[in-house]
């Protein structure tokens, strides 16, 4: 089975297409799915779009016309756990969506009819992630944890203090993690999720973000995928 390579940013969409030798486009959704090999393996890499819809879409999307076997999805993210700084690497264990609340019919972060707040990724998965992640950027400091979704750029000191706060277990913050895991999770399809932290979300996240797309974010994120796809098939085999 096909294993998708998910790119959060253009830039590092690009990058992994420079590693594939035999890409061809199709087009689904509004979205432009590049199909073909990377160290033999059988690989979908496409852009997720920003947010928890549009990252649900392409995840859907991926499921169910490219019948892929696993989802790994590459990007960035905002620090939020004092030792999660600028340049450090965060795979995660679990994601949660940090601007859902349907209390009091339910528990704030709950997700209507699950039961539960938070959604695993695939144990199996991520160590290869993890793993992948220390051998390409062996001067980066990695963190394992919670990562935490929502639909805003957290871009303020109050907002990351505040997320901080009532979130003391997440490490980090992105706009679409959780709803991809959501979707693998009722289709039962392995996913992993890594990030690089691009800024600390708080009153210099503007700056510190566009600047580390161009310099940093494309070449980590080529770099994990094709250290994870040179030691072996990540999902299922076909």
């Amino acid at each position: 089975m096909r294993t998708a390579i998910v790119s959060a940013m253009h830039e590092e969409l690009a990058a992994v297409l420079a590693l594939m030798p035999d890409e061809q486009r199709q087009r689904v959704a509004g979205r432009d799915f590049w199909i073909g090999h990377l160290h033999g393996q059988q690989v979908v890499a496409v852009l997720s779009r920003i947010g928890k819809v549009a990252a649900a879409t392409t995840a859907t999307a991926l499921i169910e016309r490219f019948d892929v076997g696993s989802i790994v999805f590459t990007g960035v993210a905002g620090g939020l756990a004092p030792g999660v700084q600028v340049g450090h690497v965060v795979v995660a264990d679990s994601f949660l969506q940090h601007d859902l609340d349907a209390s009091p019919i339910f528990p704030r972060y709950e997700v209507p009819l699950y039961g539960t707040s938070r959604f695993a990724t695939d144990a199996a998965l991520t160590e290869r992630l993890a793993a992948a992640a220390q051998l390409a950027l062996p001067d980066a400091i990695l963190h394992r944890g919670l990562i935490v979704s929502g639909d805003r750029f957290v871009a303020t000191t109050a907002e990351s203090r505040a997320l901080q706060s009532d979130l003391p277990q997440a490490l980090a913050v992105e706009m679409e993690g959780a709803a991809i895991a959501q979707v693998c999770h009722d289709y039962g399809v392995p996913f992993a999720a890594v990030r690089t932290i691009s800024d600390r979300a708080d009153d210099e996240a503007h700056v510190d973000f566009l600047r580390f797309i161009r310099e940093v974010a494309s070449r980590h994120s080529a770099a994990v995928v094709e250290a994870l796809l040179r030691a072996g098939q990540p999902g299922p085999a076909a």
